[in-house]
């Protein structure tokens, strides 16, 4: 695979700013721009959404804040730059999973805007699992190495997931995002485990380990559940794994 112009990077960059934060990326020529052919640089992304964390906590902690609530300080603004999108996510594929007896049924509740309680349980938990993980680091230093390694290594994983799965819809944000090919997707696990090196070598083999077991186990469960991936299980995905990572980072760092 060519490296492409640093104007194409930049833009591929952009594209997945915009689409995986809030944050005021100008759009220039991004209209119509889709998602698949720039989705290498999700990790990207998440090194800014760890950033915001990481800044959050700093300053929590210069305010001579205790690492508890620092740690939820910080999970908030990881959450206020993405918008939720993946929490929503998230809770959306545990309402439909949980409560869906049929393919059908799981994807019309899914695709409900109203939050059930196999939703609202897993929201909840994630909330209480990234907060405890947090909670456990003293120093800013150590909570950007988890939260680089977390937002970078989950989001790593997306193109993946994205390409060896069918869009269960023939709509929504992940099927309108078109196919990801294996260079794309190949990039992006690299930058993933780029992203967990910030742990350590030993351990970032460790959660590589861990990371692929999830994503395969979760692969299955859509596939046994809605017959593929939509862009609420490209969420829960990303949730899972950055749950997964940050308690390997509480163990490590």
């Amino acid at each position: 695979m060519a490296i492409p112009p640093a104007s194409e990077i930049l833009r591929d960059v952009r594209i997945n700013l915009v689409f995986f934060s809030r944050l005021p990326v100008p759009r220039g020529d991004l209209d119509g721009a889709r998602l698949a052919g720039a989705v290498w640089a999700a990790p990207v992304a998440g090194w800014a959404v760890a950033l915001a964390g990481a800044a959050a906590f700093a300053i929590a902690h210069a305010l001579g804040l205790d690492t508890a609530p620092a740690a939820a300080l910080a999970i908030a603004a990881t959450m206020l730059v993405t918008g939720g999108l993946h929490e929503d996510g998230l809770s959306d594929t545990a309402d439909g999973f949980g409560g869906g007896r049929t393919r059908e049924r799981a994807l019309e509740i899914m695709r409900d805007s109203r939050i059930g309680s196999f939703g609202a349980a897993t929201l909840v938990l994630s909330i209480l699992l990234r907060w405890t993980a947090l909670a456990e680091f003293s120093s800013p230093s150590a909570v950007l190495a988890a939260l680089i390694a977390a937002h970078g290594a989950s989001r790593a994983l997306l193109p993946s997931f994205m390409r060896l799965l069918p869009n269960a819809r023939t709509d929504g944000l992940s099927a309108g995002a078109g196919g990801v090919d294996t260079a794309t997707a190949n990039v992006a696990l690299a930058l993933g485990f780029l992203s967990l090196l910030t742990l350590g070598l030993g351990h970032a083999i460790f959660a590589v380990i861990l990371l692929a077991g999830l994503f395969f186990a979760f692969r299955w469960l859509c596939m046994e559940k809605i017959g593929g991936q939509t862009g609420d299980t490209v969420g829960a995905l990303q949730q899972l794994a950055e749950i997964l990572v940050l308690l390997i980072a509480s163990a490590a760092l």
